[in-house]
């Protein structure tokens, strides 16, 4: 791959996802891209990047795109963030809610839904407390092949056995030959749609709770803060945001700022209020 399709491969990833591609990372673009471009029929990948250059085939445009996605994920991951939720956040949502009974919580990268499908689970343990009230979950992510496998609520014995309970997956999954999948009720909870994290976020409306977990990690530091400033405007004014461990708002904006008390926890920085010298 010569340097002007690598920049071309760059610029493009970029300008449709927002992953950041430094050149270190020419081996990960050539590993995902290659396969791609042979099952499409491209003897090599100069071909394919031809073949984007002219334009028009927003189908290759969308396989590419996808293929450069990651989509780590694993039910319950890093549990601190789960149990941060049930024990400090909710209760004061709860409080906060009782008039309207209402929340509204989004996991702006869901990938293969193992992220909402674990807050299902938790909120679904919450039992009498959450009688009577109406809680939605809506997991988003740019690749469709992910929110088709999170659709289904499918998973292989090693994805069940990555951050799951036992007594959770003997309560909430059935087995499908040597897969297990989800409880038609918690699927029914999550609402799954794509979405580009690029683009305006105020059609999806306000959020009580905003998981946005290990997704910044691959965005340049101008984009980071930018979707920080626009998450710090769809989030209620008490309502938080979780971050990945790895991840911080220092340096990024002044939209959000850190819980005082709960590591790893994010809230709208108070209308009005001006960063500490």
């Amino acid at each position: 791959m010569t340097e002007a399709d690598f920049d071309y491969l760059c610029t493009f990833v970029r300008a449709r996802s927002g992953l950041a591609l430094t050149p270190e990372k020419r081996y990960l673009l050539e590993s995902r891209l290659q396969p791609l471009a042979r099952t499409r029929g491209f003897e090599t990948l100069a071909a394919l990047v031809r073949a984007l250059q002219a334009g028009g085939n927003g189908e290759l445009e969308q396989a590419v795109v996808e293929a450069m996605t990651t989509n780590e994920t694993f039910f319950f991951r890093d549990k601190t963030p789960f149990e941060t939720l049930r024990n400090d956040i909710m209760p004061r949502l709860l409080e906060a809610r009782a008039g309207s009974r209402s929340l509204r919580i989004w996991c702006a990268a869901a990938s293969t839904g193992q992220e909402p499908y674990s807050l299902a689970m938790m909120l679904d343990q919450m039992g009498e407390r959450l009688a009577g009230w109406r809680v939605e979950i809506l997991g988003t992510d740019i690749s469709t092949q992910a929110l088709e496998r999170a659709r289904a609520g499918l998973y292989s014995q090693f994805e069940v056995q990555r951050g799951l309970p036992i007594q959770l997956l003997v309560r909430y999954f059935t087995q499908v030959g040597d897969q297990w999948q989800i409880a038609p009720q918690l699927r029914e909870r999550v609402i799954f749609r794509p979405f580009n994290l690029l683009h305006d976020f105020s059609p999806l409306g306000t959020f009580d709770v905003v998981f946005c977990r290990n997704v910044l990690l691959y965005f340049d530091m101008a984009l980071k803060a930018d979707i920080l400033a626009r998450l710090g405007r769809q989030i209620a004014p008490d309502g938080c945001l979780f971050l990945g461990a790895a991840e911080t708002v220092i340096g990024l904006g002044d939209e959000v700022e850190m819980h005082p008390t709960l590591r790893g926890v994010y809230v709208p920085r108070r209308r009005g209020a001006t960063r500490a010298a």
